[in-house]
């Protein structure tokens, strides 16, 4: 369960006692909670795995397992890191669109969309023939050497 920090004493043992006897609580000061616990292996590439907690308001096993809940939840990351791919080490932090009309907006990022898909087929084809996990080929490293390679201005689109 969690329990608004501001709740403190005898109000906040009030709510534990209401949680474990199955009465309803007021979300606004306490929520029921799951906790699912699981290990991914060797993220980091240095022989050792790393424990996750992922805490769900999705209390029922049967409405959501474990296990879906865990790739759900690396899927999220999955697509952050590629929101922060494009974000930041594309288009660089801080930068706006350049184009004004809603046309070149949506030419503009299409064009940052096929740049980002052209490094990630670039880093899984390297990653494929030194039979490393792709996940282990830095972005902005590849993105700094094809920089290097076509020169600044070409890119980026």
């Amino acid at each position: 369960m969690l329990i608004s920090p501001k709740i403190g004493g005898k109000a906040r043992q009030r709510l534990i006692e209401a949680a474990y006897s199955g009465e309803e609580l007021d979300e606004d000061k306490a929520r029921r909670v799951r906790v699912i616990e699981y290990e991914i292996p060797d993220r980091d590439g240095d022989g050792t795995g790393e424990l996750l907690a992922l805490i769900t308001t999705i209390t029922d096993p049967r409405q959501a397992p474990a296990g879906m809940l865990a790739e759900a939840y690396h899927q999220r990351w999955e697509h952050e890191t590629g929101n922060a791919q494009l974000k930041t080490y594309l288009r660089g932090p801080g930068k706006v669109l350049r184009s004004k009309s809603p046309d070149m907006v949506r030419q503009e990022i299409y064009g940052y969309l096929l740049t980002h898909y052209a490094i990630s087929a670039l880093i899984c084809r390297a990653a494929t023939e030194a039979d490393i996990d792709p996940d282990r080929v830095k972005f902005k490293r590849t993105v700094r050497i094809v920089r290097r390679a076509i020169g600044p201005a070409a890119f980026p689109p």
